[in-house]
């Protein structure tokens, strides 16, 4: 499911089905071919600015756009809102990788350089700040008098900085409004947790309470995945030919499953959030990269298991709730004792699941310990499985 990106710090998306009539339909296909012919004319104009040397920014790019929309009646036309926010979205790709050479990451690692927008293939999504859109008697009304229905299932907290308009794969639309991120403070409880994110477990923890199992939702839908991506292949058509009925019906039925799947997920990374924030002050989360997973042989269950999405919903629900995070460095706390603080000589394989200090001699669950030392490197005190602060003992911020 195609999903719009992440707000900045202080921000919130909240995400509303749209109805869209057969008029409001060819508006907005229409205003994406203008977005995505200003999309591939930036890349063609940023390659040449490459292979000479010369700078190519957002600036430049805007003055560009201005020369075209003088050029083309047909891209006057449309709202120049848009037109301008996609050539920021096109400036935050090409930074990214112009970066990531710069830093000399691993080809693997790379962002890389913004390509051609395919008219079948490119996800269709349009940005409109503030200037851009208007809500009126509940209705979404966008530039150049598009004008859609929208199902509000919640109320809207503020009042939107931003909006963003997609489609998914199955065709529904949705609008994303950006608002300042609400604080619904909790009452205190005088606890702090340390976590360790895995794979076996995907989230373990000095409570044995709030530990997450692993839920394993695309492993259970795997076999009607499969059966949908048969049907695919068996009608697949050939290059040149439209898909057939029963192409299509197959292709749909498996978006349908994947975005229950991601659903799931989501709902069970934020249940388990809500419940760990509403039990504990402060929490010392293990800051976990989970990308080189993806090459290793648990690259399949790492991925079922979607750490970074549960990870990210548990510091957005304590940023919400008002309770402090600690982002703690994952280097080396599998080899250090939450007991003594001694480290191990040698790193522990992963068949190895009991941790044993060999220095004090305690031993424990090699996941458990690693929740502990997030506690120890946050400066808090792991005493007891739930991690409660002693008396009077200050909070110390995170690195």
């Amino acid at each position: 499911m195609t999903t719009p990106t992440e707000p900045e710090a202080g921000h919130a998306r909240y995400t509303y089905r749209l109805r869209v009539s057969s008029s409001a339909l060819a508006a907005l296909t229409a205003e994406w071919d203008r977005c995505r012919w200003v999309w591939n004319e930036c890349v063609v104009t940023s390659r040449a600015a490459h292979k000479t040397g010369q700078k190519c920014g957002p600036a430049a790019l805007d003055k560009m756009l201005t020369g075209w929309r003088g050029e083309h009646e047909w891209l006057r036309e449309g709202g120049s809102v848009p037109q301008q926010q996609i050539i920021r979205d096109f400036g935050k790709s090409r930074a990214k990788a112009l970066k990531d050479i710069k830093d000399r990451l691993p080809m693997r690692r790379r962002a890389g350089m913004p390509r051609f927008k395919k008219k079948d293939l490119a996800a269709l999504t349009l940005n409109y700040t503030r200037r851009g859109f208007r809500l009126k008697d509940g209705r979404l009304h966008l530039a150049g008098g598009i004008a859609l229905t929208v199902v509000w299932s919640r109320v809207l907290p503020a009042e939107p900085s931003s909006v963003r308009v997609y489609r998914d794969p199955l065709g529904h639309w949705y609008a994303s409004f950006v608002v300042p991120a609400p604080t619904e403070t909790l009452p205190a409880t005088g606890r702090a947790i340390g976590i360790d994110w895995g794979v076996k477990e995907i989230a373990t923890t000095t409570s044995d309470t709030h530990d997450l199992p692993h839920p394993q939702h695309g492993r259970n839908a795997a076999a009607k995945l499969a059966r949908y991506q048969k049907m695919m292949a068996r009608r697949k058509p050939e290059r040149g030919q439209d898909a057939s009925k029963g192409y299509r019906t197959a292709k749909r039925q498996a978006a349908k499953a994947h975005r229950k799947v991601t659903r799931q997920r989501q709902d069970t990374a934020r249940k388990w959030a809500k419940a760990v924030v509403r039990d504990h002050d402060v929490l010392a989360v293990e800051d976990f990269k989970p990308k080189f997973l993806a090459k290793s042989t648990m690259a399949r269950k790492a991925a079922d298991g979607a750490i970074g999405a549960t990870k990210t919903a548990l510091v957005e629900m304590a940023r919400k709730h008002g309770r402090a995070v600690h982002l703690v460095d994952p280097a080396h706390t599998t080899m250090d004792c939450a007991q003594c603080g001694a480290r191990t000589k040698h790193a522990l394989p992963l068949s190895e699941r009991t941790y044993t200090c060999t220095a004090c001699g305690v031993s424990s669950p090699r996941d458990k310990n690693s929740a502990r030392v997030m506690l120890n490197r946050a400066g808090l005190n792991p005493a007891g499985v739930e991690g409660v602060r002693p008396p009077g003992a200050p909070l110390q911020e995170a690195a």
